[in-house]
């Protein structure tokens, strides 16, 4: 089965109209929503950065849907915090909330002036992370002494239903190591030739039956032209290699970084089209590739008129699949 969801950017909108938007999102047809959890945005054009916990409480109680956060539990969260709070969610919601974790970037984690480890010591300390949360949810009283520190912790207020953990990887190495551990794996949008290496690496090491979603950076709007500029102004601080967005450590730093991108070199890491028959055709590709969700994420403004077009002209399209 094929399920499609509105990504929640809480870089770009202030909480209450996202919440908003997730009403609209559920009422048009989309079946989940992806949150992000930053605290400060990619860029000063985006200029938001609510807190994604609080918020999840809020949409999830107002609307039916599905929800899960991308979250690195390893730095500016401890995780035994984060165990309890998808605990509660779970606890109020049964079934609804599954956790998207990562190694997380410098631009959230690095405000709590601790020492900003290279990606290997960040993915160990992400295994150490999650085994921390999931022995909390299965009834364990947990103390660890490793890269984590835990002494003593019991979690009192359980899930009624086993929290899913997905991995999040952007490169085929490390999809591939959280293919032995995590029980699905998300990624972002990237010319299908990379996608596919990431693909492959997850379902060659232990993947091959768990499910992939993937969040899709796109530009929907009534005219390429607009489409293109609405992505432009607000994403192109997103368009470059993870190494380097795991690193800088401030917005300002993302909008040097890209003050030299034009329009025409957003392709590839957006999709972008005024042609609703267009972004089909990327979502069928993905399809094959073995996604399963598809969190489309309009990386531009002009959200409500997103919700609706796509609402009427590309969820049908996949209804029954």
């Amino acid at each position: 089965m094929v399920s499609i969801g509105y990504h929640i950017s809480h870089e770009q909108f202030p909480p209450s109209q996202l919440l908003q938007l997730a009403k609209r999102a559920e009422e048009a047809g989309f079946q989940f929503c992806v949150s992000s959890d930053h605290f400060h945005p990619w860029s000063e054009n985006q200029g938001e950065s609510g807190f994604a916990w609080s918020w999840l409480g809020a949409a999830m109680a107002q609307t039916s849907i599905d929800y899960s956060v991308v979250n690195s539990p390893t730095h500016r969260y401890h995780p035994a915090i984060i165990a309890q709070a998808a605990a509660t969610l779970d606890e109020m919601f049964p079934g609804r909330f599954w956790i998207s974790v990562g190694s997380g970037q410098a631009l959230n984690e690095a405000i709590t002036g601790e020492h900003w480890p290279a990606k290997p010591e960040r993915n160990e300390r992400l295994k150490e992370s999650v085994d921390i949360m999931r022995a909390l949810w299965s009834g364990e009283t947990v103390t660890h002494n490793g890269l984590i520190k835990v002494e003593k912790a019991t979690l009192y207020t359980r899930p009624k239903v086993k929290v899913p953990v997905f991995g999040a990887a952007i490169t085929p190495e490390t999809a591939g190591w959280l293919a032995g551990w995590a029980d699905g794996l998300i990624t972002t949008s990237q010319p299908i030739e990379k996608l596919e290496k990431v693909v492959e690496a997850w379902k060659s090491n232990g993947g091959e039956n768990k499910p992939m979603v993937l969040k899709i950076q796109l530009s929907y709007d009534k005219t390429d032209e607009a489409a293109r500029e609405g992505a432009h102004e607000q994403w192109k601080t997103n368009i470059f290699e993870s190494d380097m967005l795991a690193e800088l450590r401030v917005p300002k730093q993302f909008d040097q970084a890209a003050q030299f991108v034009k329009p025409d070199e957003m392709d590839g890491g957006v999709n972008i089209s005024s042609d609703p028959e267009k972004h089909i055709e990327w979502l069928e590709q993905y399809i094959e590739l073995g996604f399963c969700k598809l969190d489309l994420h309009n990386v531009n403004k002009e959200q409500e008129q997103f919700i609706r077009v796509f609402g009427e002209k590309v969820l049908p399209h996949f209804q029954g699949r």
